[in-house]
């Protein structure tokens, strides 16, 4: 399985602002009971795309800046990220064909 990489604030420039390939970042809160039932989703999403799409995860709560410089007003969102740039969001209880939908430009 493609485990999704833990992200912050001061690792966000290495992780996914210089990364190669595209990754998408699940952000999530763990009062966020809807965050809960989409990690499954992501995780399934994860294991389909390895070794073509990078998966992270950010903890609104212990990385507010990066949160807020990318405009994540609500929980789960989900945002994929192609040369540091963000090139599709999706918000709320998504279905994996959704997140697919999103990403399928961006993967081999």
């Amino acid at each position: 399985m493609n485990a999704p990489i833990e992200l912050a604030d001061a690792t966000w420039e290495s992780e996914v602002a210089l990364r190669d390939g595209p990754i998408l970042v699940d952000f999530w809160a763990s009062w966020c009971v809807p965050c809960r039932h989409l990690d499954p989703v992501v995780g399934e999403v994860a294991a389909r795309y390895a070794g073509r799409l990078a998966v992270g995860k950010l903890n609104v709560d212990d990385h507010p800046r990066t949160a807020a410089r990318h405009d994540v007003l609500s929980l789960p969102t989900l945002i994929l990220f192609s040369g540091g740039r963000a090139v599709a969001r999706l918000s709320g209880m998504v279905r994996a064909r959704d997140i697919e939908g999103a990403i399928a430009a961006y993967v081999d």
